[in-house]
């Protein structure tokens, strides 16, 4: 609707959408960039339904029925169920010793030679070698350094451990730093500038802003690190996902339908958990 001469004027709204034709454009350029990849992949979903393999489906679901619950068993299930969250948590627990001073120490904002508006060599040559620490900690996967630790410290959950504490840390550390980055630098530097040092700027200046955001991470971390301790039980590294693998190797499916049922249960709770504590720090 328009005003002319101080009367409205109604103007018929366009029968089409004016974006269709971009959105088109754009999903059709995605699907030619897509194609190669999944060509790449050799990604044939047809194959599931083939008679095959639907007959196989059938079969590894119908020996799902019924699960497993001998006292002997569930009590086996709970003991590995316990060891895989303290496995996490020892794992979380670690990783921030390593992520904190990490942050910290590559953190422009706390960099006292910022303040004159240019960070002096020495400090930005440090801060350059502790970013790509966190890049190879964090680009290596906790399902590799567990290789690499069960050949050192041997089988179990010792293995588990310090993979999830070499690859979180260096996802903690990444994260807190970009969110100590991302906030209002004023108060810390009126501090450092005051002569106050960088951990006075931290704790009085930095964290009271940041304080939710990265306990928040820290929350979803530790649930990410709940399902990887089952995923590294798989080559060796103890807890539900070793029990998992070895009763999928004796084919007995009510075992694996048992074990799948309480690990569900587990992120569920993990996952009720991070959000409880989300919604307390508001």
């Amino acid at each position: 609707m328009s005003i002319v001469a101080n009367r409205p004027v109604l103007v018929d709204a366009p029968q089409r959408d004016p974006a269709w034709w971009g959105r088109v454009f754009w999903m059709s350029v995605a699907a030619v960039l897509l194609w190669p990849l999944l060509v790449a992949t050799e990604f044939r979903p047809g194959l599931l339904l083939q008679e095959d393999s639907l007959r196989t489906s059938a079969r590894f679901l119908a020996s799902f029925f019924p699960p497993a619950l001998g006292l002997d068993f569930l009590s086996l299930v709970a003991r590995e169920t316990w060891r895989t969250v303290a496995m996490a948590t020892a794992g979380i627990t670690l990783a921030l010793l390593l992520a904190v001073p990490l942050c910290l120490l590559s953190n422009r904002v706390l960099s006292l030679s910022m303040l004159s508006g240019r960070m002096a060599p020495a400090p930005f040559c440090l801060r350059l070698v502790l970013r790509w620490l966190l890049v190879l900690l964090r680009s290596v996967p906790e399902l590799v350094w567990a290789l690499v630790f069960i050949r050192v410290v041997g089988l179990g959950p010792t293995a588990g451990v310090l993979a999830i504490a070499l690859t979180y840390g260096g996802m903690l550390g990444k994260v807190y730093s970009d969110i100590l980055e991302s906030s209002d630098p004023h108060a810390s530097q009126t501090l450092m500038r005051n002569g106050s040092g960088r951990l006075q700027a931290f704790f009085y200046g930095l964290l009271p802003q940041s304080a939710a955001e990265l306990t928040s991470y820290t929350v979803y971390r530790w649930e990410c690190a709940v399902r990887s301790s089952v995923v590294l039980g798989f080559v060796g590294a103890g807890g539900l996902g070793q029990q998992l693998d070895n009763s999928m190797k004796m084919f007995n499916g009510g075992e694996v339908a048992t074990i799948l049922l309480v690990f569900m249960a587990l992120v569920a709770l993990a996952d009720s958990l991070s959000g409880r504590l989300r919604q307390a720090l508001g």
